[in-house]
């Protein structure tokens, strides 16, 4: 007598390592900050001030926005829609945003499934995201669909090293960091942006192996190709 499989839906799988991840991020979000505060003090402060410099003013959105930190850095012209899956986390911003006098509207989101209009902003924004996102093509694919055509997609991201043995350890200690902080360290976020069907403008490492990288990209579509604006989830917004 065969036993018949029992297969998980991939979507049930989806949702349930969205809901993971989402669940990590409630946790820490308390003592986040502290958590990374001295390499936010080393490295990702003056990274964040590079990037920030080149995004433009005009109406844009941050992916991701965490607890804020860099809302200090948003274009004083800029309309910024800033959006993060965690509620804890959107607290927090809420909280900062609130210090730093500065109008923002924070929505709770998942970057998988974004509840905008296609071609709804002059620019997206993203830091250290995308190694967190449970399905990081999804989530580029959304950012290219909300993105107007000749729109630009500003990311800071860390990756899987270049080299062959340093690459071995970081995907040997990746389910470690997955489970306790929920991001992987082993992500081949260029290949996935290209996946996602974006042109990548530019690729700035920020460190000789490779591992902290600027890149700005942008929707490979025109004005005449793009949609009607249809929401992922299916609705008109």
């Amino acid at each position: 007598m065969h036993q018949r499989s029992h297969r998980v839906d991939p979507a049930v799988r989806r949702r349930s390592k969205t809901a993971r991840t989402q669940a990590r991020y409630d946790r820490i979000a308390p003592f986040y900050d502290r958590l990374e505060g001295m390499i936010e003090r080393l490295k990702f402060r003056a990274i964040r001030r590079m990037l920030w410099f080149e995004v433009p003013p005009g109406h844009g959105l941050e992916v991701g926005v965490g607890t804020g930190k860099n809302i200090s850095y948003y274009p004083d012209a800029a309309e910024v829609v800033a959006i993060d899956l965690s509620s804890r986390m959107l607290e927090q911003s809420r909280e900062r945003a609130l210090s730093l006098g500065k109008a923002v509207d924070l929505r709770q989101m998942d970057v998988e499934h974004l509840a905008f209009r296609d071609d709804s902003f002059d620019w997206v924004a993203s830091t250290f995201v995308f190694c967190s996102v449970p399905d990081p093509v999804a989530g580029l694919r959304e950012l290219a669909r909300v993105t107007k055509p000749g729109g630009r997609i500003f990311f800071l991201e860390h990756m899987r090293p270049r080299g062959k043995l340093l690459g071995f350890v970081f995907d040997l200690l990746n389910p470690f960091t997955v489970r306790v902080f929920g991001f992987n360290i082993n992500r081949r976020t260029l290949e996935n942006i290209a996946a996602a069907g974006l042109k990548i403008q530019e690729h700035r490492a920020l460190d000789p192996r490779g591992i902290l990288a600027m890149i700005v990209a942008s929707p490979e579509k025109t004005q005449t190709e793009s949609s009607v604006g249809i929401s992922s989830s299916g609705n008109m917004l």
